[in-house]
């Protein structure tokens, strides 16, 4: 069982979001939705650890969905999950031919994500799991307020944790607290790999933009993103 020189900072902020939001239940399994990037790798981490000793004694399973780009090498997941001596599932699907060969969507996020999400949610259940966790953290929630604001002209965000009716799943996200420099910083110390990005739209997305717009008003307000997200607890939004 691979063991971590540093976790004990993440797992604080991951133990608060899982408790104050009644994320887990009593010995449940859950299935960490894993991309191969630095944010689920993480979750995943802590998911584990924080099973070892959680009251409610959960279980965790690694799904990954593999949408059919060329040149993805989910091998880095592959080589952690066995560290961790977690069971691993990656699902292979054709959504890249969908979303960019067949249909050639002019903005390819918004499908590709909602196809990202049914496969999940149907892998999930297919492995006995009814809730998937998430790496949506601290900032992707700042973001994803102000790309509502900024775009759309209406106040909301993700939740921290959603029951699906439709899919019979719960969809939660254990980062909520855990700001992304965390993040870096503990996959660094680490020494974790990465998955290799190989979307043609990666770093071309809105959510880029939003990104840097938020990092550009940062640079002379220190404290931006802690009332942003303040905001966000106040108005009921996660």
């Amino acid at each position: 069982m691979k063991k971590f020189k540093d976790i004990q900072g993440i797992l604080s902020y991951v133990r608060r979001g899982v408790d104050d939001f009644d994320m887990i239940r009593e010995g449940e399994t859950v299935a960490v939705g894993v991309s191969g990037g630095k944010d689920s790798l993480t979750l995943l981490c802590a998911m584990v650890a924080l099973s070892r000793f959680h009251p409610a004694a959960f279980k965790v399973k690694a799904l990954c969905i593999d949408a059919g780009f060329e040149g993805a090498d989910f091998s880095p997941v592959i080589s952690l999950c066995e560290e961790l001596e977690v069971p691993l599932n990656i699902v292979k699907t054709e959504i890249k031919q969908v979303v960019f060969d067949l249909r050639k969507e002019k903005c390819p996020c918004s499908l590709c994500a909602r196809m990202r999400r049914g496969a999940l949610h149907t892998a999930a259940k297919e492995m006995g799991c009814t809730t998937i966790a998430l790496g949506h953290h601290f900032d992707d929630a700042i973001e994803t307020f102000f790309m509502n604001l900024v775009n759309e002209g209406r106040i909301g965000c993700f939740k921290a944790k959603t029951f699906l009716d439709r899919q019979g799943v719960t969809v939660i996200r254990p980062l909520i607290y855990l700001p992304e420099k965390l993040v870096t910083g503990f996959i660094r110390r680490e020494g974790i790999a990465v998955c290799e990005k190989v979307c043609p739209e990666d770093g071309n997305t809105e959510r880029e933009r939003i990104k840097s717009l938020i990092a550009s008003l940062s640079e002379n307000d220190k404290g931006l993103k802690d009332r942003l997200f303040g905001a966000i607890l106040r108005g009921n939004l996660l």
